[in-house]
């Protein structure tokens, strides 16, 4: 039976000898020589190049017959009027479809093409080991090539780590910074005071060390005149402490550090902004290559960024945000890592929201561009950047035509804002069965009854009251008009006096003391006969 085999060096045809008197295939397989009498070679054609050796072995794994095989099958096997054993069963469907040759799948004609690799030298005459290496390991160069379509300009896993290196080596600067600060701020508190940019500061702490020494340094190239005169006359009266020799040349040699971080830094940067306009110009044109990079590096790679939607790239960097919005059921985020865009910074806090969706929406659009197009050009990139500068224009004009009221053609209608209320379920349209007991009906009822009757007592009561005082009011006439006719009657009528009815309370206490001191005196007789007389 024919079998078919492809190596790297070409096309093969191998015809089975006994193989249904073989029980186990891999003790045939163990020396050229058994090899040889199980199997033998039919037909061998060579590749010419690598080139056509890689486009041979990509028809094959997707499933497709290239012209050099079809040609070798239908020379070969049709001849031969047996079945094709094939290691593929995909490819031998496609055989029997286009070429009608019966094919045989089968875990034997794996463990068959399993001895024809191990013993590939003995079989093919007139080829050497070395060569046969060389040929596999240049295919399997060629091949790895073309399924990760590679290009050394379109690596941007270089921008993921540049990236990624660039933001560690900021974090790292700013501890070395404050460090370097708080440490020699010990020794000269005031030179951090004057001096904030943290290059310049690090670079005059190296050059003049201990702050006796600004006093004869020069430091002209590093500060202005103005600064380096302050500086010196801060350094004479400083208010920090002494420190020895080797706590300076310590905080000397962090200071180069951090010089040589921020040279290095500053290298890393011109590096990832030209690999940007190499791999991506128009994604740099729109966002800048910092954004840019950021995006490709949350991504993963500029082919997965491309599968992204315009409205997943806006809020790219901000999932956290996105998902607490969700759960708690308020607004969602309106830009992620696109809001440090220069086109987002420079716009009004109103409409940096609308913004940030056009400009996801041209950025994605830039992004599938540099990453499926041939073209390496930032045409498109600029030319969208300016429609979005213009509509920028626009809407800023718009704002302000409405505050100084010179806008003629406006619409009246202000634009709609989407505010989420948060709703809940309301349970009472569930049942419709009365929400209180009968027992409460009863309660509030005679309740009212009882407010119901307060409040007529309360009207009966007013009532009665109006009623005796316009009776008080009535009397009060008649009496004034009887009075009016008796006054010349009273004329003549004389008040008794009060001292016929009671006695004085004066004259009883001056009879109550002279009885008293007549009892002592005089004696009781005379006190009884001036009571009598009193009385009388």
């Amino acid at each position: 039976r024919p079998q078919e085999f492809e190596t790297s060096l070409g096309n093969r045809v191998l015809n089975e000898k006994k193989l249904q008197e073989v029980d186990s295939l891999w003790k045939e397989f163990e020396t050229p020589e058994k090899a040889n009498k199980i199997v033998k070679l039919k037909h061998f054609e060579k590749f010419q190049d690598t080139a056509e050796a890689l486009a041979a072995f990509t028809a094959l794994m997707e499933g497709k017959i290239n012209k050099q095989l079809k040609k070798v099958l239908k020379k070969i096997v049709k001849e031969a009027h047996e079945p094709l054993a094939v290691a593929d069963a995909k490819l031998g469907g496609v055989i029997k479809e286009k070429l009608n040759l019966s094919c045989i799948h089968s875990p034997v004609v794996n463990e068959l093409m399993r001895g024809i690799r191990s013993q590939m030298d003995g079989l093919i005459p007139g080829v050497e080991p070395r060569e046969m290496a060389a040929m596999c390991l240049g295919l399997a160069h060629s091949l790895s090539r073309y399924r990760l379509k590679f290009s050394a300009d379109k690596v941007d896993t270089m921008i993921v780590q540049a990236i990624s290196l660039l933001d560690d080596l900021d974090k790292e600067l700013n501890n070395y910074i404050m460090r370097c600060r708080e440490w020699y701020g010990w020794h000269f508190p005031e030179l951090g005071k004057i001096i904030s940019d943290n290059l310049t500061y690090c670079k005059c702490l190296q050059k003049v060390g201990d702050r006796k020494n600004y006093a004869s340094a020069k430091l002209s190239e590093l500060l202005p005149e103005e600064v380096e005169a302050e500086v010196k006359a801060a350094a004479e009266i400083s208010m920090g402490t002494e420190v020895s020799e080797e706590d300076i040349c310590n905080i000397l040699h962090l200071c180069t550090q951090v010089i040589e971080i921020s040279e290095y830094r500053t290298q890393l940067y011109e590096y990832l902004q030209n690999r940007m306009m190499a791999i991506a110009p128009n994604v740099t044109v729109m966002v800048g290559e910092l954004v840019g990079a950021r995006l490709i590096a949350h991504a993963g790679s500029l082919l997965n960024l491309a599968k992204h939607a315009a409205s997943t790239v806006q809020i790219l960097g901000a999932e956290k945000a996105l998902f607490r919005a969700l759960k708690s059921r308020r607004d969602t985020p309106k830009y992620g890592l696109i809001y440090h865009a220069s086109l987002v910074g420079q716009t009004s806090p109103k409409h940096k929201g609308k913004i940030s969706r056009m400009l996801a929406a041209k950025t994605v659009l830039a992004i599938r561009y540099d990453a499926f197009g041939e073209d390496s050009s930032s045409a498109m990139g600029v030319e969208n950047r300016a429609k979005l500068e213009a509509r920028l224009r626009t809407l800023e004009d718009r704002g302000i035509r409405k505050i100084s009221g010179t806008g003629k053609a406006l619409a009246k209608t202000e634009k709609y804002e989407h505010k989420s209320e948060v709703k809940t379920y309301d349970p009472s349209g569930d049942s419709t069965l009365p929400t209180c007991s009968k027992k409460r009906k009863i309660e509030q009822v005679d309740k009212e009854d009882e407010i119901t009757e307060k409040k007529a007592k309360k009207a009966k009561i007013k009532v009665k009251v109006e009623e005796e005082e316009e009776e008080k009011v009535s009397e009060e006439e008649e009496t004034s008009v009887k009075k009016k006719k008796k006054k010349g009657k009273k004329k003549h009528i004389k008040e008794e006096p009060l001292s016929e009815e009671e006695p004085c309370t004066s004259t009883a206490i001056a009879v109550c003391l002279f009885l008293i001191i007549g009892f002592h005196l005089e004696g009781p007789v005379l006190c009884i006969s001036i009571y009598f007389l009193y009385q009388k």
